[in-house]
Formats: structure tokens, C-alpha cells, sequence
């Protein structure tokens, strides 16, 4: 990936890096390997780090502590002695006058050359930068190596082509973007065709620079990339995977203008592999980054747990992994045999923990109080709970975190127990809808064999009673996801999604499921994000109200 410098004008490497928000010491000393291993080969001028590389990315209230500014102090002084003989671009927290900057240094030969403020904080979906930072006004222009390099941040691109036309007006060759760019499933795309415009509109190369990596329900894909001043990909470096990419500039003879040469363009993955792969480093890193041993999981035989036991595998391999068949009396015969052959297929430890002297026990107990009151979803409720002692106390007793096993449609319309299902510490498929659920588990089965066609093929059903389906409340998956879709995406109202060719019933009595049950989301797990807009950081609807479904 990177080699001897060769006779060009202008070697910039990007660093695609998976660093820990928080850990100051820990992001520079790796940092500073990079820049000791670059410095010593000679195969880069310029080398360039993520949005708030030092403290990663992103550090919310850890920026109002008072140790956070003294660590990234010194961490840049720390830094500035490894720079002799090369140039370095990377983001940090910059405290000055009491105001925070989101901002970017240029160190080179041992000392700041330079400072980026960016002038463009987003304070929507997931971001509220606004919260913390203060704005920028002035452009950054630097030469290196006869070419003039400007510098922006993130959203400075994203907003407009203001903050880069400054920089070009000022006489940049070519612009520098460091980025903390999260994914969803459209992002890539986007985000290319973005720079493309910016870079026909500037008529200057653009250098995208991403982070990777997973931070609680956040997941940074990278896709780090070069697009020259026609608008076409030059350099793409792979989607999830770290390392160091190397981009080749030169002068043009004529015009004066600076060119990317064409090097390595990774392929994009679709949007099955992109999203699985997000899934997969989310829950990985969460698990790594958090101290926890593994993971232990309920394995129901139904799809939902089939596809979390395949992340769970895929990210931190079998021996970290625990699977708990917890059977009762309404568990099929199909549900017992099918966990236990997934769990077989996959190599993962598997235990059989029956629930009924649980049920039954809790049921007495309460029968006295409940004495004269029909059964209803109370009962079934208790099921539910029992499995969740369960493993939560296997959890603290190996230190291995739950995984919940709930998906995006359960957790809109409240199709999950409290306390029960929906206890753990980590939700993979958070923000998958049974639909995708479906289209991910057939996925991954085109990698290896993972999960048994028996378990895609059946109908659904909670097993909580006997012979339940979950169309016996529920639409059908492929009515209920577009819908959702509607309400949580694009914020359509009733009559606005009834349009669209749904039934107005239906449509309104979904979102009346969705709105009485937000505390208990407020009460979920994090997970994953992985689409437009989520269940956590960027959903930030009431629990108490009063707001009624009538259009």
C-alpha cells in the first residue's frame, strides 16, 4: 500500500484510522508510529489525520472536562517532535479565549504551521456540534512542495463549496478534507457525488480523508477518496478497513493546474455487504473498546437471533460467543432444532436452559394477586423476563455482554417485552426492519453457511402462546416496513403515507403503536445505526404526549 516515493510533486497519504474516542494517550502514541514509520521510509510529504483525531470522534461532553484540554495539549506537543522532514494535517479540540474549535493543525519541522477552524457545525440527525464548538471564519492555505494545499473540515464541504472556494481564491491548488463522515447504507454515494460537484465546480482536485470504526451507535465507514477537478474518483481506499492510502499529485504543464494520479479505487460494496460490514465492526468494536470477555445471546431458533449469532461470530470469532436455547412449553420443535443446528454449524457453545420452573414459579407467586383476572400478554410477558434473568446473569457472571436480539420493527410499533427481550447491552439489528432482517440473513448464507434455510423460510411467530404468529397483531412485514420507513425516515403524516397506496386504518393504528410506545425505546439498548434515521441520537420524539394520528 505504500511504497518508495517516486518523482511526482506531491505525495499525500490518508490514514484511515479506527481510533478510541477518549483515549488521548492511546490515539497519539499510534498516531505518532504512523507518522516515525512514514518519516523513516520516505514515501509521503504530507500524511492526514481524521475530524478530532487526538480525542476521537465523537467526544461529546468529554469536551467540557477540564482534563480533556491539558491531554490534547500535550498530546500536540508530542506530536510536534515527530514531525522533522514531513508535514502532518490532523483534527483536534482547540481551546482558546474559553471557546472550543472543531479545527484541523498543520505541523511540519517541529512546530503548529498552521490552524483550520471549521467554519461549518452541523446540528442535525446526529450531530449537534453547535452544543460544543464554536465556528470558524478564516481559509488555511499552505504550500508544500510547490503545490498550494487548502483545508476544510467535514461539513464545510457538505454545506456548501463557500469554505473550499475561499480557500481557492486564496490560491489552492487543491483542497484537503478531514472528515468523521458516519455511514448509512446511501452515504458512499452520496458523498462521491458530492465532491464531484464541488470539484467541477472548484476546478480542483478534492482529497476526502474518513475515519473507520465502530462508537456506541455510530459506525464510520471510510471510504476515504481522491476526486480530481473533472469530477472522476482517482483513489478510493476500501469501505471498513484501516490503513494507509497513498495519492500522487503533480503540476500540469499548462493552466497551472494540479493533477491526481490514478492509483488504487477499491470497489464499492452493495448495500447488503455494506450494511452487514457495519454491523459486524459495530458490534465488534463496542465489545473490544468497552472491556467486555464476549458475547452471550438468547437463540430462540427464529430469524432474528439466527442473524445476530452470525454477527456475533463474523465479529469476534466463535470461542468468544455463547448461545442459550431457553425453552419452554409453547417452544416448537422446529425453534429447538434449529437453534441447536446453527449453533452446531457455527462452532459457537451452546446450552440448553429450560424456563419453566421460572414461569411457573413467578406464576405462583402472583396467583392470588391475579386470582379471578383472565390470562392475557402479562403471562407471556413473564416468559420473556424469566429468559432475561437468564442471561444477564450468565453475563455478569462471565463478563460477556448481552446481545439483544430485537430489529427495528419490533422496536417501533413496541412488539418486545420490557425487561425481557429487550434486556442486554449491545442491539445489533436495532436498525434493521424484518425485511432487511431477511435480506441480510440470505446475504450472508452467500458467504458460508450460517444460518439454516428452515429458519428464513418460517413464519415468524414470538412463542410465547400457543401457535402465535406474528401476523396474529402485526400487518404483514412488507405493508408494516414501508410504512415505518415513512413515518421514521421522511416524517410523512397519516394521510401523507395513506396516499401512497396504504390503508388508512392500518396506517393509522400503526402510528399510534409507534407513538405510545417510546419509553420503552427510551429504554432499549444502543445499536447499530445504519440507516437515515435511527432509533437513538437522532429520534428525539416525547414519551408523555398528546399528539393524536387523526392526519
Amino acid at each position: 500500500m505504500i511504497g518508495t516515493k517516486s518523482e511526482t510533486s506531491l505525495i499525500i497519504t490518508l490514514a484511515q484510522l479506527n481510533l478510541v474516542v477518549g483515549d488521548v494517550q492511546g490515539n497519539t502514541e499510534r498516531i505518532a508510529d504512523i507518522i516515525h514509520e512514514l518519516r523513516e521510509d520516505g514515501s509521503t510529504d504530507l500524511v492526514v489525520f481524521q475530524e478530532l483525531a487526538l480525542c476521537g470522534y465523537p467526544p461529546e461532553d468529554l469536551l467540557f472536562h477540564s482534563g480533556m484540554q491539558h491531554r490534547v495539549a500535550d498530546a500536540l506537543q508530542n506530536l510536534c517532535a515527530e514531525t522533522q522532514g514531513i508535514a502532518v494535517l490532523i483534527g483536534y479540540p482547540e481551546y482558546a479565549d474559553g471557546l472550543i474549535y472543531n479545527s484541523a493543525a498543520w505541523i511540519q519541522d517541529g512546530r503548529i504551521r498552521g490552524i483550520y477552524r471549521k467554519r461549518c457545525l452541523p446540528n442535525y440527525g446526529v450531530f449537534d456540534e453547535q452544543r460544543y464548538f464554536t465556528a470558524g471564519s478564516e481559509a488555511l492555505v499552505l504550500e508544500l512542495s510547490g503545490i498550494n494545499l487548502g483545508v476544510t473540515i467535514c461539513e464545510d464541504i457538505w454545506d456548501s463549496a463557500d469554505a473550499a472556494r475561499v480557500a481557492v481564491e486564496e490560491g489552492a491548488d487543491l483542497i484537503v478534507s478531514i472528515n468523521g463522515s458516519p455511514f448509512d447504507f446511501t452515504k458512499q454515494n452520496s458523498r462521491e457525488s458530492l465532491l464531484a460537484e464541488r470539484a467541477c465546480e472548484l476546478n480542483v482536485p478534492l482529497v476526502y480523508q474518513n475515519m473507520v470504526g465502530g462508537q456506541d451507535e455510530l459506525v464510520f465507514d471510510g471510504g476515504s477518496c481522491v476526486v480530481n477537478a473533472q469530477g472522476e474518483i482517482c483513489v478510493r481506499a476500501p469501505a471498513f478497513v484501516e490503513g494507509l492510502y497513498r495519492a500522487e499529485f503533480h503540476q500540469a504543464v499548462s493552466a497551472n493546474l494540479v493533477t491526481p494520479m490514478f492509483g488504487e479505487v477499491a470497489e464499492l460494496p452493495n448495500e447488503e455487504q455494506s450494511i452487514y460490514a457495519a454491523i459486524v465492526m459495530g458490534v465488534r468494536d463496542y465489545v473490544r473498546k468497552n472491556g467486555f470477555e464476549g458475547i452471550v445471546l438468547g437463540l430462540s431458533g427464529g430469524i432474528d437471533s439466527a442473524l445476530c449469532l452470525t454477527i456475533a461470530v463474523d465479529a469476534l470469532g466463535a470461542d468468544a460467543v455463547q448461545a442459550v436455547m431457553m425453552q419452554y412449553h409453547y417452544t416448537s420443535t422446529m425453534s429447538y432444532e434449529d437453534a441447536a443446528t446453527q449453533a452446531d454449524l457455527l462452532g459457537v457453545a451452546y446450552t440448553e436452559l429450560p424456563i419453566a420452573p421460572m414461569v411457573d414459579a413467578s406464576n405462583a407467586t402472583l396467583a392470588e394477586m391475579f386470582a379471578g383476572m383472565p390470562e392475557d400478554s402479562t403471562e407471556e410477558n413473564i416468559q420473556a423476563r424469566c429468559r432475561g434473568i437468564l442471561l444477564m446473569a450468565i453475563s455478569n457472571k462471565t463478563h460477556r455482554i448481552v446481545l439483544t436480539t430485537g430489529n427495528k420493527s419490533e422496536m417501533a410499533i413496541g412488539y418486545a417485552t420490557l425487561y425481557g427481550d429487550m434486556a442486554g447491552g449491545f442491539a445489533p439489528i436495532k436498525d434493521c426492519t424484518k425485511t432487511l432482517v431477511y435480506r441480510l440473513a440470505r446475504y450472508r448464507n452467500t458467504l458460508s453457511a450460517a444460518i439454516p434455510e428452515r429458519v428464513i423460510e418460517r413464519e415468524p411467530s414470538a412463542e410465547l402462546r400457543p401457535d402465535q404468529k406474528d401476523s396474529d397483531s402485526l400487518p404483514p412485514y412488507d405493508v408494516l416496513d414501508p410504512i415505518l420507513d415513512a413515518l421514521i425516515i421522511e416524517d410523512l403524516s397519516v394521510d401523507e403515507i395513506a396516499a401512497l397506496g396504504f390503508d388508512h386504518e392500518v396506517v393509522g393504528r400503526t402510528l399510534d403503536m409507534v407513538r405510545r410506545n417510546e419509553y420503552k425505546r427510551r429504554q432499549s439498548p444502543p445499536g447499530v445505526r445504519i440507516s437515515g434515521r435511527a432509533f437513538g441520537r437522532d429520534w428525539r420524539y416525547p414519551m408523555t404526549s398528546g399528539y393524536g394520528r387523526s392526519r
